[in-house]
């Protein structure tokens, strides 16, 4: 026996019969939608009454085998067994299927006692052992089962349709399964309710933005997500730190929100500035996946194994400051795209490795063939890495509470805020080279901190402090955001080595000590460390010559294993730089003396 639910979708049902047992198939037929059809020599007054205005066809005359004409299910329900019989037998031959009313293991079918209470169905079958006890059980489902079970499943069934589009199979699956496990009071009395999401069309930032929703609609909050193109997204080959350093991944979802086209957006919690835009707040920062950078490489095992020279790709200049200081014998080169786009890269040899985050390539389901986390202690990570940060208007506490409930992890939150308290406290960029990395245990916080700063230094600092409130945990971040401006002060003035080819004075020098930089004129053919004993925080090439007329110098640099930043004027001057195994940190757009000064003082000033 297989039960099967049939759509009436048009369908046309016979009833051969007129009496009792008619009648009760009738009306179980018309509740399902299903069109009738009736033949019988006469037919009972009740049933004539149940049939009138359903467009029912009723024939006042013996079966006649025509009668199975257009029709898609066939109920003997005659006195007769002979009769019966011969309705199954003439329905078989015509491909119909047949339920023999007075033997139901004749028939295709049979009909259960069905209690239908709004979209939910009951069906008791008793096995033809005892028509009258099904219909008692039949009764008491109706009185067990109230109204409050068809609005349960109506509010289920409108977040099942909602979630549609907004999540994959799996998480569906999984919040209907959670839901259904609700108090059916609970269900019933939900309004479900559908809020939009602004997110960035990549794969990493939708499986975020479908963790968030996925916990949303398990309250019963459904998502629609609206994709939102950032100019970190269009301007996807070109450095971070020339189209800026804050908000380029965030600006465009938090006008989403201001226009009021979404109502919260999902962020990688280390792309947020350390102050939010006016009328802004986060709402809740998820439990964290893992904050440590991957080396990735299809050749080499781990860092430590790469050969000197290879070429490293990152984006980050947190990562480069750091790994420069592990290993300066590497050339680091810059990498954009999304983290498929970067895997690409890899796989095509354009780099012989790449660092990503861990949690991207978690959340994906990604990696290379080698893939290795750094220790986050020596390679500290990105402030926020790791976790998502919902954010939401101010003034929309309703929403920002549902948020909170539904993600906000505590202990994660505590950590961030720390995080993010000291990126604030240096008035630095999400984008700036400042690793900060928070662990809460118990009612310890220890916080480490690496910044590298506009002199080329690399300060690392660890704060270790009790905390029993997320107002501690900020003061905390402050007080080591203090520790590292104190010590960036120290090594405040920038120094620069500028090669000479002419002997007459500098513009360029001129320019530079104008706006407070130390520069250390090189003549042609000098060594350099010799003579003056001090390393630069920046070497700067104004032409190809400046560079071959820098040469012992360079080989000086490489046998410390120093490498300063670089700063070239123009495309050939970058070449030439490049060709010397001093790839250029920044270009000037153009080579001319104004337009590389003011590129060397910016990169100088930032933090």
């Amino acid at each position: 026996m297989l039960p099967i639910a049939l759509r009436a979708d048009g369908r046309r049902a016979l009833i051969v019969g007129g009496g009792n047992v008619a009648v009760r198939k009738a009306e179980a037929l018309l509740e399902a939608g299903i069109a009738l059809s009736v033949v019988a020599p006469s037919i009972d007054a009740r049933l004539r009454a149940l049939l009138d205005g359903t467009g029912s066809i009723v024939l006042e005359r013996p079966y006649q085998r025509g009668d199975l004409d257009g029709v898609d299910l066939v109920i003997a329900a005659t006195d007769s067994p002979q009769v019966n019989a011969q309705v199954v037998s003439d329905a078989r031959a015509a491909r119909v299927l047949a339920c023999d009313a007075s033997d139901g293991e004749r028939g295709d079918f049979t009909m259960q006692a069905t209690v239908r209470i709004g979209e939910l169905t009951f069906t008791v079958d008793s096995g033809d052992s005892s028509p009258a006890f099904a219909r008692r059980i039949a009764r008491e489902l109706r009185e067990r089962f109230g109204p409050e079970y068809d609005r349960a499943a109506r509010t289920l069934a409108q977040i099942r349709a909602y979630l549609r589009d907004a999540l994959d199979v799996t998480q569906r699956t999984d919040v209907m399964r959670e839901l259904a496990d609700r108090p059916v009071d609970e269900l019933a009395a939900m309004q479900p309710v559908v809020v939009t999401c602004a997110s960035r069309a990549s794969a990493l930032a939708m499986t975020q933005t479908r963790i968030v929703a996925s916990a949303l609609a398990q309250r019963g909050i459904a998502t629609t997500i609206l994709s939102v193109t950032t100019t970190g997204d269009r301007e996807s080959e070109r450095p971070i730190n020339e189209i800026g350093s804050v908000n380029v991944w965030v600006k465009e979802l938090e006008m989403a929100l201001a226009g009021g086209s979404a109502d919260y957006a999902v962020h990688s919690c280390k792309d947020l500035p350390g102050v939010l835009a006016p009328g802004m707040r986060i709402a809740a920062i998820s439990l964290r996946e893992d904050p440590r950078d991957a080396f990735c490489s299809e050749r080499y095992a781990s860092f430590d194994a790469l050969p000197p020279g290879c070429v490293v790709g990152t984006s980050s200049e947190r990562r480069r400051a750091q790994l420069r200081a592990l290993r300066p014998d590497l050339r680091y080169e810059n990498l954009r795209g999304n983290v498929d786009t970067r895997l690409r890269k890899l796989r095509e040899g354009q780099y012989d490795a790449i660092v990503l985050a861990m949690a991207g390539l978690k959340r994906l389901g990604i990696r290379a063939t080698y893939t290795e986390a750094f220790d986050p202690t020596v390679v500290v990570p990105a402030v926020g890495q790791g976790a998502l940060a919902v954010e939401t208007l101010a003034s929309n506490d309703a929403l920002a509470a549902q948020l909170f409930a539904a993600i906000n992890d505590k202990a994660t939150q505590w950590c961030i805020e720390a995080e993010r308290a000291v990126l604030r406290t240096l008035h630095a960029g999400c984008s700036a080279p400042l690793g900060v990395y928070a662990r809460l245990h118990g009612d310890t916080i220890a916080i480490d901190a690496a910044f590298a700063t506009a002199s080329g230094a690399m300060l690392r600092e660890r704060l270790t402090d009790a905390v029993y409130s997320l107002e501690a945990a900020r003061g905390a971040g402050e007080r080591l955001g203090g520790i590292l401006v104190a010590a960036r002060d120290r090594t405040a003035q920038p120094r620069v080595m500028l090669p000479r080819t002419q002997d007459r004075p500098s513009r360029i020098a001129d320019a530079l000590r104008g706006r407070g930089v130390e520069v250390l004129e090189l003549r042609e053919g000098e060594s350099g460390l010799d003579e003056m004993n001090v390393i630069p925080h920046m070497l700067l090439f104004p032409s190809s010559g400046s560079v071959a007329a820098a040469g012992p110098y360079l080989d000086r640099l490489r046998e410390a294993g120093v490498r300063p930043l670089v700063a070239a004027m123009g495309p050939r001057s970058g070449e030439a730089a490049s060709a010397a195994g001093f790839a250029p940190d920044i270009v000037s757009p153009e080579a001319s003396i104004e337009a590389f000064v003011a590129a060397v003082a910016q990169r100088l000033e930032q933090p």
